[in-house]
């Protein structure tokens, strides 16, 4: 990638002040307007026959004109205009749409603490992206990240999603490692159905947040993958475009390398992991992607500095004993995951998420709405949407029904225990007032007593009061205060 070609972009900053010269072997990217050669675009032209501007008619009607203009292989009549009319612009027209519009493209990097995830990227877009790298791995689980940047090279807009791991296989227990990022990736399935099954809906390919690839950084120390490597990549395989790569490849020999990665292939086979493989079916790149899929994973080599190699600055990592080019084919594979990915088969990477990944999540959560079968269960019979509508709506309403009479007779029931909760208390209020009121008629009644009581020694007094003073000296008065005071201080 030249220094002209290093994209840039409203949310990113470059690399380095440093020029860069022009590396690895894949095709230039040049300035000028695309143009789109039918025959050497075979989707485009299988699109271009798939519309409707095609009138077609039957091989019959075919043989009966004499066989005019020929018959197509599959034995429909192709018609073509006397004149120029212009749909051999439809490609162009296709290009320039989606030209216009933008991409959006979503790398998910995952792989232990420390292994070299930012600096990859960093180097795969000949960029150093900020709020990255310097982050604090001190977390008690696998925490996912993802950040946004638009980089515009050339002519062509690109939105893209860089995600990563934080803490993956860094606690004790990690047979839960895997699910924080496969959940993140459910998530972005689901948020992508919930908008195709709104009514207004907005599914352009830049707000796309769907993994496009997942690049799983392998450690090269060890004798090949660690148990939580193969369970996490059995999960990823099923979720999106898995590519296995060795992360520092750098820090093994070569014939240390070769046999580390037979291991990790042949392990790989016997766990059924069915990583993506790039496409070969397209005759153009058929060869080109054969030679890699025997590569895999690649070795790898990243770097965030730059040494002058002749009259070019080169991202390389430099060792006492010499220096290691990211971009020398020699040395590692990082121009061949590059080309692989970014130049060549960007395009199958998202074609192959959306029908095949997000398809089968789709028909799964669909299965799981009620969708696709009729009322009976015969899953070998599609339904309509208005048989599932239906259907749904009859088992609403009767799910409504019983939820309403539960309720009528948990409300029923609650009624009830609330009556005799209070019979109860009106009964202990009525025993409680009847012992009050007995109490407090023999209070009265004692009361009674005693003031009787009284009353006759108050009687009993006042006559002998009389026979005193009737009386005559004081010694009878002195002797009838004592007795007085004797009958006072007896009571």
């Amino acid at each position: 990638m030249s220094s002209e070609d290093k994209p840039t972009g409203a949310s990113s900053t470059p690399a380095a002040n440093h020029p860069i010269g022009s590396h690895g072997t894949g095709p230039a990217i040049t300035g000028n307007k695309p143009v789109v050669n039918p025959l050497s675009k075979p989707k485009i032209t299988q699109a271009l026959n798939g519309t409707g501007n095609a009138l077609k008619t039957s091989a019959h009607q075919n043989s009966a004109n004499g066989g005019q203009n020929g018959n197509g292989s599959n034995g429909y009549r192709v018609l073509k205009p006397d004149g120029y009319v212009g749909i051999d612009s439809l490609p162009e027209q296709f290009v320039s749409r989606i030209v216009r519009d933008g991409f959006g493209f979503n790398i998910m990097c995952l792989g232990q603490t420390g292994v070299g995830k930012s600096t990859l990227l960093d180097s795969l877009f000949n960029m150093k992206f900020p709020d990255v790298s310097t982050r604090s791995h001190n977390l008690s689980a696998v925490d996912v990240t993802a950040h946004n940047y638009d980089l515009q090279e050339r002519n062509i807009k690109l939105k893209l999603g860089l995600i990563e791991s934080k803490g993956f296989g860094d606690q004790i227990n990690k047979a839960d490692s895997y699910k924080s990022v496969v959940e993140y990736i459910d998530q972005q399935f689901e948020r992508y159905l919930q908008e195709e099954l709104k009514i207004h809906r907005n599914q352009s390919p830049v707000n796309d947040t769907r993994v496009h690839v997942c690049l799983y950084l392998i450690s090269p120390v060890g004798h090949g993958l660690r148990a939580i490597d193969l369970v996490t990549m059995r999960e990823l395989a099923a979720k999106c475009n898995l590519v296995p790569v060795i992360a520092k490849s750098d820090t093994i020999t070569k014939a240390e390398l070769d046999k580390l990665r037979v291991k990790i292939m042949s392990e790989i086979v016997t766990n059924g992991i069915n990583i993506y493989h790039f496409p070969t079916d397209d005759n153009d790149v058929a060869d080109l992607n054969g030679k890699n899929n025997a590569l895999l994973p690649f070795a790898l080599v990243a770097s965030h500095e730059f040494v002058r190699v002749g009259s070019k600055q080169m991202r390389a990592r430099q060792y006492p004993w010499g220096t290691v080019q990211v971009e020398n084919e020699n040395h590692c594979d990082f121009v061949r995951l590059r080309d692989m990915i970014l130049r060549i088969n960007m395009e199958d990477l998202r074609e192959t998420t959306h029908s095949r990944h997000y398809e089968l999540y789709r028909r799964v959560r669909l299965e799981q709405m009620g969708f696709g079968t009729v009322a009976g269960g015969d899953s070998t019979k599609n339904a309509s949407f208005q048989e599932t509508y239906e259907q749904r709506r009859a088992a609403h309403l009767t799910e409504l029904q019983r939820k309403e009479e539960e309720m009528r007779q948990g409300f029923v029931l609650r009624v009830k225990e609330k009556e005799a909760e209070l019979k109860e208390a009106e009964k202990e209020l009525h025993l409680r007032f009847d012992r009050l009121k007995k109490q407090s008629t023999e209070d009265k009644r004692r009361l009674e007593l005693d003031k009787q009581k009284l009353d006759d020694d108050i009687q009993a007094l006042n006559a002998r009061k009389q026979t005193v003073l009737g009386g005559s000296g004081s010694g009878t008065n002195l002797t009838l205060q004592q007795s007085l005071l004797g009958k006072k201080n007896k009571k």
